[in-house]
């Protein structure tokens, strides 16, 4: 009878364990498909580029636009 129940015990055990890890991974699959992959451009602007990022063609960096150029 203890045999049993030790059996009993353990196949509950394990049907625990296979249903926490089923949830955990519909939530994991539910975190990945709401991130969006694939950025339109670098993160970081690439070595050599010559000017940093938010100078480049604002506010008279490249010196095109500026009142005194036209």
């Amino acid at each position: 009878m203890e045999i049993l129940v030790t059996v009993i015990v353990l196949l509950a055990a394990i049907a625990l364990g296979v249903l926490v890890i089923h949830l955990l991974n519909a939530q994991h699959d539910e975190r990945i498909a709401a991130f969006h992959y694939g950025h339109r451009g670098p993160a970081v602007p690439r070595p050599g580029s010559p000017a940093p990022r938010k100078a480049r063609g604002r506010d008279g960096a490249s010196g095109i636009g500026t009142p005194g150029n036209r």
